[in-house]
This record gives structure tokens, sequence and C-alpha cells, in this order.
């Protein structure tokens, strides 16, 4: 039975029987609804890697960061199936969420789980490449690895759904945008390097340091004795700063609520990614991959990472983000409404 009947047609998606288990009941059909979706999801996706660099700029805990994000996103994840998984009746032939907790569908609970370890395995190098690398070409490089992996991988899963002769030209101007940043990034650093003052040669502040008293043996003894107080002073000075027996610590609990956004973007836009996905094919949805579009753009106005760089480096950035938005059109333009054979109505 369809929502869509019960609404007068005012709504783009039914709920519909599926032949596979663990997918969402609340089906998008409409193609614009679809396309809709993926631009949300590309936003959110791109977004909360910004709120991460943000925190880490502000001296936060990364592993207390990743642990409120972790439970905003999950809570999302549930949110997710606990209604989208759960409209319409539950029929033997549409069972939903909770019904489906115990039907024997181990294979596909295995793939889900494998999919999330990656994606949290992702997320957590991707949290620490932002403290070394920045936004800009952490997203650049993660996101281009992954459409054109991943892309290339949903387009035969889905059994050649999208149209070929788009989508794999979009996935090149991703190749071409990822080269366009690694240039951008080379060229931005260079010209941080040209503003960074010579400092003094490293001789000359050895030769400062000399002491005055070389060939002691007083001298020498001391040097002896303080390094073993030193040596002996380490476990237990590590001691009290691993399980803080005095209760120094203050809690951690600035930054919280822009951790839990971050997840909160996360998830949503995971969902939307998937559910855009199921109607236009994954191949396409992979258009929400093209992070670096949303993320550079927080670099740019919110970190200020290319201010003052050369006109070469804007050149370079502006060339990167229009074969982004390239890749975005051409992938989306792609998408294909799935047949009746694989949705059922």
């Amino acid at each position: 039975m369809k929502l869509r009947e019960q609404t007068g047609g005012l709504l783009p998606w039914s709920v519909q029987a599926m032949e596979k288990p663990l997918h969402f009941l609340f089906v998008m059909e409409d193609e614009a609804g679809a396309i809709t979706l993926m631009i949300v999801s590309l936003w959110c996706l791109g977004s909360w890697p910004a709120l991460f660099n943000l925190l880490e700029r502000r001296g936060r805990v990364p592993m207390h960061t990743y642990l409120d994000y972790t439970f905003s996103n999950y809570s999302v994840a549930l949110l997710f199936a606990l209604t989208v998984g759960n409209i319409g009746p539950d029929t033997p032939q549409s069972p939903n969420f909770l019904k489906q907790l115990s039907q024997e569908n181990g294979p596909s609970v295995a793939f889900g789980l494998a999919g999330g370890l990656a994606l949290c395995l992702g997320n957590i190098c991707l949290q620490y490449s932002l403290a070394f690398v920045g936004i800009s070409l952490t997203e650049v490089v993660s996101a281009s690895v992954a459409v054109v992996l991943g892309t290339t991988a949903n387009y035969f899963l889905d059994d050649g759904l999208n149209r070929a002769s788009i989508l794999f030209p979009g996935v090149a101007c991703f190749l071409v945008a990822v080269v366009l940043g690694s240039f951008c990034h080379a060229s931005n650093v260079a010209d941080m390097q040209t503003k960074i003052k010579a400092a003094e040669p490293l001789s000359q502040m050895l030769e400062d340091m000399k002491s005055p008293m070389k060939g002691s043996e007083e001298f020498t003894a001391l040097l002896v004795n303080s390094s073993n107080n030193h040596e002996a002073s380490f476990s237990p000075l590590f001691n009290v700063a691993t399980n803080d027996q005095f209760h120094l610590l203050k809690p951690d609990r600035e930054g919280r609520h822009i951790a839990i956004v971050a997840g909160l973007l996360c998830g949503v836009g995971n969902g939307f990614q998937f559910m855009g996905g199921q109607a236009a094919g994954y191949a396409a949805a992979d258009a929400v991959q093209a992070l670096p579009l949303v993320g550079t753009l927080w670099g740019v106005f919110l970190f200020k990472e290319y201010h003052g760089s050369s006109r070469k480096t804007y050149i370079l950035l502006i060339g990167m983000l229009l074969m982004f938005l390239t890749a975005v059109v051409m992938l989306v333009a792609s998408s294909m409404p799935r047949h009746g054979s694989e949705t059922l109505t």
C-alpha cells in the first residue's frame, strides 16, 4: 500500500515491499527527491570534518571529541532505523526493522558491520589527518579515493544502473581535482614558507648553550645524580598523569556540543546518502563524496587556510573547486530510477 495514494499524490516517496532484507522501507521513488537528498547529504558530510578541525584548533582532546561525535552519530542511525525503517504495515514480504532483527539475515548484517567498521576507522584516520595537513588537502585525497574505488564498485554491484557515459567522466573529474588539490596545497605551503623569517643557525644556538663547566668532575656527578632522580620520578608522575589520583583534571566539556553536532551531521548525511542511492543508484550517490567542495569552503572562510596566498595558489584552488563541482553534476546526472524488479510496488 502506497503512502502516496493515501495523501493524494503529494509525496515523492512511497512505502513499498522490499525483496531483500535490511533495506529502508521508506523508499524514495522520485528522482528529483533523490537528488535533493544527495545535495543535503553532501553539505552534511562536508561540514562535520570542519567542526572536528575547529575543536582540534581549540585544543580539545581528540578522543573526547570522537566519543561525543560517535554518540550523536549512533543516535541518528538508531533514529533512522526506528522511524524510516518502521513506516508502513509489517508484512512477511515487508518486515519492519524490529522484525528483521530476529530474522536469519546474517550475511547482510556481516556486510553492514564491515561497512560500519570501515567507516569508523576511516573517520578516526581522518580526524588525525585534519590536525596534520588541514581540512582542504585531507578531504581532497580521502574523498577522491573513495569516489574512484567506491563508485566503480557500486556501478557493477548495481548491474550498470547508472549512465556509464556520464558517470565515469565524472570520476575522471575527481582525479583531475585531486591533482589540482595537491598542487594547490604545495603552492600554499611554499607561500607560507616565504613569509616565515629565517631562524638563527642551529650551530650558533648550540654554541651559546655550551656549559662553562665542561670537564668538571663535580658537574658530571651532578648531572648523573639529576638524571637518576628524573628517571626515578618518571613512573610515579606518569601514574598520576594517567589515573589522576589527586583529582586535578577538569572535566573536558568545552566544545562537546560542537562534537555532538558533527555526529548529527554525519549521521544525517549517511542516512540521506543511502536513501538517495536506493532510488537513483549508489554510484550516483557517491557524488556526496565531493566533500572538499564544502570542506574547502569552510577552510577558506572559517579557518583562513589560504589567506594571503599567491595568485597561482588561488587559480589552482578555483580550478579544483570547479572540477569537483563538475564531477558532482555529472555523477548526479548519471542517476537513473530503479526498475520495478528491484523495488516492488
